[in-house]
């Protein structure tokens, strides 16, 4: 007889069944009408692929695409899934812009968050001098959506021979001086993943590595290697175009005499395979366990097909098993299932749900199917204690190993502060946050955010211990870099910006943008020659600025804050002209005259000759410094910026004094006696 052994990692992984889930459940709750479609197909199996679509699934082409957005912008009800491969930015950027434009659309993303993890390698380590290289097939769906998330310089190679030949180019030798940073497809093979890094190390040190390969996937080749080199015959079950499934007949020919590439069961016709072989089955990702159970019972030899046993087994209960049925009755305390055994399943109100304050009839109808792990099983009284909490509590924690993956931002409220930090609940589940990445300040008490609405990040996972710890502050800091980013994306020369005064030095003022700090020099703050910037302007103030220079590189913005509107010199020409009359303040004394302010920042000169109607031997004896007079604009030099002013010229003349001999003879004809003649 053939022993056969299936592989525990076959079939579809974690990426794949969530995509999957998203698309039959959409099908499950489409009303009447509503078009349910994929854009590309799902996944690479033929037989999934035909009961989907007799389930009312359609396949989007690319091509027909465009006709569908019209569709929905007429107002055409439409769900779209998008795969676990992932699209191009600009197609997913397109449908969620449709989706919030239009209610009767609805769009959901099945990218695997491990492809999601890829993209977001992508986006922060290209750009801005950086380098990004993918190993992979570039005209996968996955790669080609990955390097539609880079900016600037990215490079794809298929293996190491491909990436070996590049290094010795002349353009490797280019890149070596800027920043490199590697990462991989997700179903990329290990020993070829590893032989690039061998080859890449040698030629850019500083190379930053990403080790991208899904761990599933890792799991799946190491696992079908282990059995394929044990056995007689490899079963590697999985469509031609599925990348995974290709790699799992690659790592399997290596070590196996015999291996089997097949589709479906009817592929075994033909096939030879000795009657007291040794024989392992594996899936690639794509496979559906339908599939893998049809593989097996056309092998075996027993009476029983693969699906009674696996059904067989599913009719004895054990303590950690998770089971499946359907609800025959509620009480105030419990819940009844009805297994499909002679054994009757109940949910104590403690083990279906953690709301005290929920009611189990407002929870649960008779006929729903509910989900739970056994606690105990009694034979004798015919009843099996179940505690869906668990299932609920495991598949929770499946979302959060997946937001781990991909980055995910989640939500949620803070339980309770513990030593060292706080406790987010997130779906349920009890996540860690140290107290130095909640954003509190240091020795503020960490009671102050308990009970509000977080948004988090999850940044470890020990999933031995079923434990995770999140950051409110990498959500900070995440949002803070995008918003950088944006800034400096439109940021031109020119433009305004009513900013807060953050900090003052001795050279300028720094000015808050909205994120981003822009400084002020003392130059530009002022026509008036300072010595501090506290002289114009204070923390906290709001001013208004532009953008005189910009040094993307060094990340400086220079800021002006003076315009030709605070201009003194524009100031007086706007309000004097030659003949007016200003009053003045003497500022200074000098021998050929004085100096008087007309304005802050204009002075003019008043010529000793002007100060007053009388010869003077100098301007102190009529003037003095800080005296403020009138005088007349008597002339303006617009070129040189000179000012003449003139006191004199608003005072009347004094008559000229006569000549001595005139006064003499004039006193003598008064003093003659009258009749002289």
């Amino acid at each position: 007889m053939r022993e056969i052994t299936i592989a525990e990692n076959a079939g579809f992984c974690f990426g794949v069944r969530r995509a999957t889930s998203l698309l039959e459940e959409a099908l499950k709750e489409a009303e009447p009408g509503r078009r349910v479609c994929t854009l590309g197909n799902i996944i690479h199996n033929d037989e999934y692929l035909a009961d989907i679509a007799r389930r009312g699934a359609e396949t989007v082409d690319y091509g027909d695409l465009d006709g569908l957005c019209e569709k929905i912008a007429a107002g055409e009800p439409v769900t779209l899934i998008i795969r676990a491969h992932g699209e191009d930015e600009a197609t997913v950027a397109r449908l969620a812009s449709l989706a919030e434009k239009h209610g009767n659309f609805t769009l959901l993303d099945g990218t695997c968050p491990y492809v999601e993890k890829v993209r977001r390698v992508a986006r922060e380590n290209s750009g801005d001098g950086k380098v990004f290289m993918l190993i992979g097939a570039a005209e996968h769906p996955e790669v080609r959506g990955i390097m539609s998330c880079t900016r600037g310089e990215g490079y794809v190679f298929r293996d190491a021979c491909e990436l070996e030949e590049f290094l010795k180019s002349e353009k490797s030798a280019e890149i070596a001086k800027k920043t490199v940073s590697v990462a991989a497809q997700t179903t990329q093979k290990l020993t070829e993943w590893k032989k690039c890094l061998e080859n890449l190390k040698k030629v850019y040190t500083n190379a930053l590595i990403f080790d991208t390969i899904c761990s599933v996937t890792e799991k799946r080749q190491t696992e079908a290697a282990s059995l394929a080199a044990s056995s007689d015959v490899t079963v590697v079950i999985g469509s031609s175009g599925s990348s995974n499934s290709r790699k799992l007949y690659e790592v399997t020919s290596s070590v196996c005499p015999t291996v089997y590439f097949v589709g479906s069961a009817d592929e075994l016709d033909g096939k030879i395979i000795p009657e007291d072989a040794k024989v392992s089955i594996t899936a690639g990702a794509s496979t559906p366990y339908s599939i893998i159970q049809e593989v097996y019972g056309k092998m075996s030899e027993q009476i029983e097909n693969f699906a009674e046993l696996l059904e067989a087994s599913m009719k004895t209960l054990n303590p950690g098993d998770v089971v499946e049925g359907i609800v025959s009755s509620v009480t105030p305390n419990e819940i009844h299932l009805d297994l499909g055994t002679k054994t009757t399943g109940v949910i104590p109100f403690d083990k279906a749900t953690t709301d005290p304050q929920a009611k189990l009839d407002e929870l649960f109808k008779v006929g729903d199917t509910v989900k739970a792990k056994v606690i105990k099983v009694s034979d004798i009284e015919g009843l099996a204690t179940l505690d869906k909490t668990r299932v609920d509590s495991d598949k929770n924690w499946e979302l959060i190993v997946a937001a781990e993956a991909s980055g995910e931002i989640l939500e949620g409220k803070i339980t309770e502060a513990v030593r060292g930090g706080v406790i987010i609940d997130l779906f349920g589940v009890k996540v860690f946050i140290p107290a130095s990445l909640t954003g509190v300040p240091k020795d503020t008490d960490l009671a102050t955010i308990v009970g509000t609405t977080q948004r988090v990040k999850i940044i470890e996972i020990k999933a031995d211990r079923k434990k995770a710890y999140a950051s409110i502050r990498a959500v900070a800091r995440e949002e803070r870099r995008a918003k950088e980013a944006a800034f400096w994306d439109s940021i031109e020369v020119g433009q305004e910006f009513d900013g807060e005064v953050r900090s003052l030095t001795s050279y300028g003022a720094f000015v808050d943008l909205g994120g981003v700090d822009g400084m002020v020099h003392n130059t530009e703050l002022s026509w008036l020659h300072i010595k501090s910037p506290a002289e114009v302007v204070s923390v906290g103030e709001t001013i208004h600025v532009y953008v005189k220079d910009i040094d993307r590189e060094k990340k400086r913005i220079s800021l002006g804050y003076k315009t030709e509107a605070t201009n003194p010199w524009t100031m007086f020409t706007d309000k004097y002209a030659e003949g007016d009359t200003a009053e003045v303040t003497v500022v200074s004394l000098m021998p050929f005259g004085a100096f008087a302010r007309i304005i802050p920042g204009v002075d003019g000169l008043i010529h000793i000759s002007q100060i007053t109607n009388h010869r003077i031997a100098s301007p102190a004896e009529v003037l003095q410094v800080g005296q403020t007079v009138e005088a007349k604009i008597t002339a303006i030099d617009f070129e040189n910026r000179k000012i003449s002013l003139s006191i004199r010229a608003l005072m009347p003349e004094e008559a000229e004094e006569a000549p001595a001999e005139a006064v003499e003879e004039a006193v003598e004809a008064e003093e003659a006696p009258a009749d002289a003649e």
